[in-house]
């Protein structure tokens, strides 16, 4: 095993991917030389070449619509969007080409493409840089779309989606780089569609995904000194949704809260409590609660604190459900 950080670890699930294909092919602004903002490609492109780890213009749009056309003619492109809020001029691209050319084709096209986009909140970062749209892309047919949690899952996720014929939106959550884990490089990583139980519990059910799932194991902990036995679940897949793994904790305690920074106005928590109401009606002890964002703009990075969902906030809202 080997002790990485998440940032190092997706490095290194990219190098794999390199490594095994000769068709993967790395794209985005300053990725190369640089190594990226957060410096993830670091020295890959020293080690594969600027024909295969390519230094992009300032240009998201002419960064997908590039690597539709790579696919297209079966390379494999691993695309850097270098912050969340930088995705929308692209967002033409991916929602009109990306996600709809298997469909278009009747199934005789494919499109492996990966669409890597660090998103979310805490590092101070000014306008444009702390942002989470991964309902947009979640609501979009024909695009699959994952957030990792942890240095483990970047490494085994980034490259199971590298692997799949299907196009990926690939979130990382920016201010988790720096956390660090043991890494075991000849394991067998879990399927990428399936959701993972984090921490086992029995009174309420956290459904988190992306940077929020350490919020809810820390508020697991400190509702542990409570007497309170939290489950957390990290639903890893935005789209398709793990329901089975979902549904059997909200049978088992009746209770669920969801957290994500976005806001909670049409957000991945209004979907997943939809979702159980339907399948766990019987099941439930008090409506499916959401923790998320305000419905405003991201603030600036100076008041980000008071905007972004923390320990407070879930317990405060396991509470209220717990009082039902």
């Amino acid at each position: 095993m080997t002790t990485l950080t998440m940032a190092k670890a997706l490095n290194a699930g990219l190098r794999r991917a390199l490594e095994a294909d000769p068709k993967v092919v790395l794209a985005g602004q300053d990725i190369g030389k640089l190594g990226g903002v957060f410096r993830v490609t670091e020295g890959l492109q020293k080690d594969f070449g600027e024909h295969r780890v390519i230094d992009s213009p300032l240009a998201e749009s002419g960064i997908i619509g590039t690597a539709v056309g790579m696919a297209l003619r079966g390379y494999r492109p691993v695309c850097e969007i270098q912050f969340d809020g930088f995705v929308y001029p692209a967002f033409d691209q991916i929602v009109n080409q990306v996600a709809k050319l298997h469909f278009r084709s009747r199934g005789r096209q494919t499109m492996p493409l990966v669409v890597r986009i660090p998103f979310g909140g805490g590092i101070g970062a000014v306008e444009h840089h702390s942002e989470s749209p991964e309902a947009y892309f979640s609501h979009t047919p024909g695009l699959k779309v994952v957030s990792c949690s942890n240095p483990v899952d970047a490494y085994w996720m980034l490259q199971q989606a590298v692997a799949s014929d299907d196009p990926v939106i690939f979130f990382e959550p920016k201010r988790r780089y720096h956390e660090r884990a043991e890494v075991d490089e000849s394991a067998t990583p879990m399927p990428l569609h399936a959701a993972r139980v984090v921490r086992p519990g029995t009174d309420v059910t956290l459904v988190a995904y992306g940077p929020m799932v350490k919020t809810c194991l820390d508020s697991a902990a400190a509702a542990a000194d409570e007497g309170r036995d939290l489950e957390v679940i990290d639903l890893r897949s935005l789209s398709p949704l793990d329901l089975s793994v979902i549904a059997e904790s909200a049978q088992k305690t009746g209770r669920v809260v969801t957290v994500h920074e976005a806001p909670v106005n049409l957000g991945l928590g209004a979907e997943l409590a939809a979702r159980i109401t339907e399948q766990c009606f019987y099941s439930l002890e008090a409506p499916v609660l959401r923790v998320g964002g305000f419905d405003l703009p991201y603030p600036p990075s100076r008041v980000e604190e008071e905007y972004l969902p923390d320990l407070d906030r879930v317990l405060d809202m396991v509470d209220r459900s717990l009082a039902y």
